[in-house]
């Protein structure tokens, strides 16, 4: 029996997928920081040189790939050329490495919600969040289980399966066109709160403030590239398999400068509101706007905790604003991540949507939900996000150029063949050479800097055991698991490429 393949109902559905995707935690807590320490105002210029000379080529590459082949990033890459199967793989299982932890970060933003009304942290939110609500063992490991962190996981995945289950128009499509304009109401009544307050000025001054001689250090070109590539969502499997589900009259640079334009828009608006806010708090404290600020976790558990409790009863809306903006943005990320593994094995076995979303969604909420239900939870994150970040997604997108650009370069014509028949913007011998020369040449260089650190320094303050088996441990899994994927049997759809308005079903 041949399943029909699924499809956006239309380019609209494909657009706000995409930007749910591409907005995540992240730009949220991740974007305002990196700006902020590499330069500040003078950082959008790195990180726009960035966007054009390599999120947009290699969003390009992903899109045209996906909606050529259309498949999910195995069976994409073997139709484009049979041994890159393997790369597909591997960016499946980093997709589910990713969905393993980030399922448990985004039930802390959800448990956050509840607590910000009251300000449950009394005060102490660094010693509320670590030992009251994680029970954090430290450096060493405790598989203890920890019911206040299994329930609001259990629920997480529960929302997330729900959604998958009902399939990519129903559900994927669906849960976008309502959480997405969402978010950024939302997060810009948060945004107009923030810059309400006194202080705000001091903080939007201390985040656009341009610091020139910093565009001098190779790093903080290195921070700009870097960061785009996670941002858009890009190398790891998302964005192929997203582009195999549109028509095959679509626009697909059109398409890809809307979600980098909706992307970069609410990374500045994240920047503008949380700075604003930490400018508020250092004058709260009478400190100044580099003492407090932080990203990540810190920010998003402990500093925005500590903000709240200086806005007194006031702080529970603003508590709710910043807590509900953070879950929203990463369940559509979540949904977009375990999309990729799923898509994937409906491609490789030829099995329906619902007994994919079971075998694979189904093990992995339950292997998420055990593991990260324990004492060593934010360990685990923090050690696994670090590895499958800087080398797991990077070495994908990097393997994905590789093989198109450097080993089977005459795939590139038929690609290009392919974008503009369809699309508005044309590509050519630019792009061209930033898939060859730019965009290869950035990454082999985060990514060589990355293992180099990892191997001389370790990582943190984590014992080398820790590290072994939970990070380079979690790169070797992804390995093994490509390897052995791309041997097994394919379903039997035709391994060719889809002639132009040609539909695979």
């Amino acid at each position: 029996m041949t399943i029909a393949r699924e499809s956006w109902s239309a380019r609209s559905g494909f657009i706000f997928a995409a930007v749910g995707s591409a907005i995540g935690l992240g730009n949220i807590w991740r974007f305002p920081y990196v700006a902020y320490e590499n330069g500040g105002g003078a950082f959008l210029i790195p990180y726009l040189v960035a966007l054009v000379t390599a999120g947009l080529p290699l969003l390009f590459l992903d899109y045209n790939v996906g909606h050529k082949y259309k498949g999910a990033a195995p069976l994409a890459y073997r139709r484009l050329h049979r041994y890159a199967e393997a790369i597909g793989w591997w960016q499946v299982a980093v997709c589910i490495f990713i969905g393993l932890y980030y399922a448990s970060v985004l039930s802390w933003a959800g448990s956050y919600i509840v607590f910000s009304f009251g300000q449950q942290w009394q005060g102490a939110p660094e010693q509320f969040f670590f030992e009251q609500y994680l029970q954090d063992s430290g450096s060493a490991l405790s598989f203890s289980f920890v019911p206040q962190l299994f329930y609001p996981l259990a629920i997480v995945w529960t929302i997330t399966l729900f959604i998958l289950y009902l399939g990519v128009r129903k559900g994927v499509e669906w849960a976008n066109k309502i959480f997405i304009p969402l978010l950024f109401l939302l997060f810009s009544i948060l945004v107009i709160q923030a810059l309400r307050l006194p202080g705000a000025v001091d903080g939007l001054n201390a985040f656009f403030t341009p610091n020139w001689p910093a565009m001098l250090d190779y790093k903080v070109w290195l921070a700009a590239y870097g960061h785009i590539f996670f941002s858009l969502s890009v190398g790891f499997g998302i964005m192929v398999t997203y582009a195999s589900y549109l028509k095959p009259k679509s626009n697909l640079t059109g398409s890809g400068l809307v979600v980098a334009f909706a992307n970069s828009s609410f990374e500045i608006l994240a920047g503008i509101g949380v700075f604003a806010a930490l400018g508020f708090m250092a004058l709260s404290q009478g400190s100044t706007v580099n003492d407090v600020v932080t990203g990540g976790i810190g920010l998003a558990f402990i500093a925005f905790p500590k903000l709240i409790s200086s806005l007194g009863a006031g702080g529970d809306l603003f508590g709710f604003l910043f807590f509900t903006s953070l879950s929203i943005a990463g369940i559509t990320s979540l949904v977009s991540v375990m999309q990729v593994p799923i898509a994937a094995m409906q491609d490789k076995i030829g099995c329906s949507r619902h007994k994919a979303v079971t075998l694979v969604g189904g093990t992995t909420a339950v292997l998420s939900t055990l593991i990260f239900s324990t004492r060593s939870a934010i360990s685990l994150v923090d050690v696994i996000d670090h590895f499958i970040n800087n080398i797991g997604i990077v070495g994908g997108g990097l393997l994905s150029i590789i093989a198109v650009s450097w080993f089977k370069r005459s795939l590139l014509p038929p690609l290009i063949d392919h974008n503009n028949s369809v699309s508005s913007v044309r590509l050519g011998k630019g792009w061209v050479f930033m898939l060859t020369v730019v965009t290869p040449g950035v990454l082999l260089t985060s990514m060589a800097l990355s293992i180099k650190a990892l191997i001389h320094h370790g990582y943190g303050n984590y014992s080398q055991p820790l590290v072994l088996i939970v990070g380079w441990g979690s790169l070797l899994c992804c390995l093994i698991a490509a390897l052995w994927l791309c041997k097994l049997p394919q379903h039997s759809l035709p391994v060719k490429p889809v002639a132009q308005g040609e539909r695979h079903e």
